[in-house]
């Protein structure tokens, strides 16, 4: 009696079982949307360029707004010692696609410091310029101008007015090359006490923008 109640019982749960439906596979995870990536300033134009294309016009809030880190390997100098300058910098919509601003928060080798930016940029004319007050105890203006090619590549040209940091006339030249639409880099000269442009580093800026990794 034993085995026909044990066999009785295998064929009811068998039944039982063969009654319910498939299980369903657990949902799989919705992707998440990516925001679109940054785009170069070159038009699509669906030919070769021709030398009577007119030179894009940079657009600088398309560019710069956002968040970008950078570092930057800076030899001894008027302001300090040399050694490794790490922080970002933080861009803010314009107005009328004029006038901008944009805050670095920085660490160097004397320790943390910040520079907040001013800048108006006149797109028509390719004329830059940049005020800049610098928690270090120094402020001082930069001007110039925008140059491009019919690649969709641009660099800014800036020369700085005098100023006094540690009893010492300083004046600083920078190019930025805009060399992707995640990263520029930055050739910076300095001049003391109306001495020669000497170099001043080559620091590289790379936007914040997921799942994407800028030079280092």
């Amino acid at each position: 009696m034993l085995r026909v109640a044990l066999a009785v019982s295998l064929t009811l749960q068998t039944l039982a079982f063969a009654g319910q439906p498939p299980a369903r596979p657990a949902p799989a995870s919705m992707p998440q949307a990516q925001p679109p990536l940054p785009k170069g300033a070159m038009p699509t134009l669906g030919r070769p360029t021709s030398k009577d294309d007119p030179v894009p016009i940079l657009n600088f809030e398309e560019y710069f707004v956002g968040t970008w880190k950078f570092e930057w390997d800076a030899p001894d100098s008027v302001f300090g010692p040399g050694g490794r300058i790490s922080g970002t910098e933080v861009y803010k919509p314009g107005v009328d696609g004029k006038f901008f601003e944009s805050e670095i928060d920085a660490t160097g080798p004397q320790g943390p410091f910040t520079v907040k930016s001013t800048i108006a940029y006149l797109a028509g004319s390719k004329v830059i310029s940049r005020y800049e007050q610098d928690s270090r105890g120094f402020s001082y203006l930069r001007a110039g101008s925008v140059g491009g090619d019919l690649g969709g590549y641009f660099n800014i040209y800036y020369e700085s007015t005098p100023f006094t940091c540690n009893g010492k006339i300083v004046r600083l030249k920078t190019t930025t090359r805009l060399l992707s639409p995640v990263s520029f880099r930055v050739n910076a000269q300095i001049s003391v006490d109306g001495g020669p442009f000497t170099n001043f580093g080559n620091p590289w800026w790379s936007k914040s923008v997921p799942g994407v990794t800028g030079p280092r």
